[in-house]
């Protein structure tokens, strides 16, 4: 299984998420939904010059997660908002063919970093970074990333690690996890 937002230099990376239980059938109390948080619109990370336009992003029918255009982040609208209780996911990708995209710094982001989601409302959702994780594609800890959380949580997932061009695909998956500030 894996998950990413990036394309790497093929531009052809896919997200799947079918190998293990997909987050859409994960029933927690985590992913109960409260009224409190608009749809997502941007995503704001100052330390590493993140600022950019999020969209609605799913699961395709044959399980690969779908991903964001080029220059856009994508929130997964299986899990809760940013703001609600629960980990809300935002994929984005590293790079494509034309140059770096909006995660590509995202593995220099240190822990007790800031990151804004501003939602359709205009409210502002502040998320800290607690910390950061590289994992192979094929062992991306989906159960982890949509578990159980106290409060309102953030996931951020795009590729990295080695990039094979025999496949066109990075190795691994960065995921940074945050919670609520």
């Amino acid at each position: 299984m894996s998950a990413c937002g990036g394309n790497g230099p093929s531009g052809q990376a896919q997200p799947r998420l079918a190998a293990e239980d997909p987050p859409s059938s994960i029933s927690t109390p985590t992913l109960t939904k409260s009224p409190r948080a608009a749809e997502p619109e941007r995503i704001r990370i100052p330390s590493i010059g993140v600022d950019a336009r999020i969209v609605k992003v799913g699961l395709k029918a044959n399980g690969d997660m779908e991903t964001p255009d080029f220059g856009k982040a994508g929130w997964y609208t299986e899990g809760p908002r940013p703001g609600q209780d629960g980990p809300a996911v935002v994929v984005a990708h590293v790079d494509s063919k034309t140059g770096p995209d909006v995660f590509a710094k995202l593995k220099q982001l240190k822990r007790g970093e800031k990151i804004a989601i501003t939602d359709k409302s205009g409210k502002v959702h502040q998320f800290v970074a607690r910390r950061q994780q590289q994992t192979d594609k094929t062992a991306l800890p989906v159960k982890a990333i949509w578990g159980k959380t106290d409060g309102p949580a953030l996931r951020l997932i795009t590729c990295g690690g080695d990039f094979d061009r025999r496949i066109n695909h990075y190795v691994s998956n960065v995921i940074v996890w945050a919670d609520a500030a």
